[in-house]
């Protein structure tokens, strides 16, 4: 399915490299868990998206089932909408990616599926969480792949293209999004803020999709080592936003209680 970022032919599916017909060749990693599809010149850093600290911290707290409830309502939504084609746009280490490869040998699916990141470090867990899913480097604001080829997009926690993500979708395909609800993680945020504020719960709406409706998906969560408290705060702009005076009292504690909520978003591609 990926095309070569530079013509858009297609790629030849080698073991070590990717090469287009025109001889524009692309690394695999060193397992062949994903092809690097980053143009150079638009990196913009030598090891771009999240850190190899941040993808670890979240690995090992997703891998722990705290975010269950997204886990599980994503997929159940998912299965709402038949699909030959999904792409996992900023798939990070693919804990979803998976959730949604398993829900589609449940239900007997052959649905190619496709994840996209900017870090390779996040991709590498990726592959070795799901080795029948296809993963590249490559930007969700030139995707490596032909026009109406998607018929589902996840969209969870990263930016959000929109001209290039209705150029992939099928006409009628949909575009599920996820972002935080109101009251996420406000059990942190009280300790972190003095007058924390809800997040922005207002949909939105693009000229290329029409919106079909909200699922919410919430529960609580408790935190019960110190370990799983620093890998939520590492792995949320928290880490980067605090001072650190907040941060040590956050990471001080040894038990966390706190409010989780998600807001998936259908959007049908008009």
């Amino acid at each position: 399915m990926f095309l070569c970022p530079v013509c858009r032919q297609p790629l030849d599916d080698g073991e070590k490299t990717r090469t287009c017909p025109n001889g524009h060749c692309y690394d695999r990693s060193a397992q062949g868990r994903y092809v690097n599809l980053l143009r150079t010149n638009r990196r913009g850093s030598a090891d771009p998206g999240d850190s190899p600290a941040m993808c670890r911290a979240r690995t090992r707290f997703l891998e722990k089932g705290y975010y269950a409830v997204l886990r599980d309502t994503l997929c159940d939504t998912a299965a709402q909408f038949p699909a030959r084609c999904i792409l996992d746009a900023g798939c990070g280490e693919g804990y979803y990616t998976a959730a949604v490869a398993n829900m589609l040998r449940e239900n007997g699916s052959r649905a190619q599926l496709l994840g996209v990141d900017l870090s390779r470090t996040a991709l590498r867990h990726a592959g070795r969480r799901c080795p029948n899913a296809e993963f590249a480097a490559a930007s969700l604001f030139e995707l490596p792949l032909p026009d109406r080829s998607v018929d589902l997009i996840l969209h969870l926690f990263a930016p959000l293209c929109e001209t290039e993500f209705r150029r992939v979708l099928t006409d009628g395909g949909t575009l599920l999004t996820v972002k935080p609800g109101a009251d996420h993680l406000w059990g942190l945020k009280e300790i972190l803020y003095d007058s924390p504020y809800p997040n922005d719960e207002e949909e939105m709406e693009y000229e290329s999709f029409h919106w079909m409706g909200r699922i919410f998906a919430e529960d609580e969560i408790t935190l019960r080592t110190a370990e799983d408290i620093r890998d939520l705060y590492q792995m949320t702009p928290y880490a980067w936003k605090t001072s650190q005076e907040a941060a040590e009292q956050l990471l001080s504690r040894k038990t966390l209680t706190t409010k989780i909520s998600f807001l998936i978003d259908m959007y049908l591609a008009i």
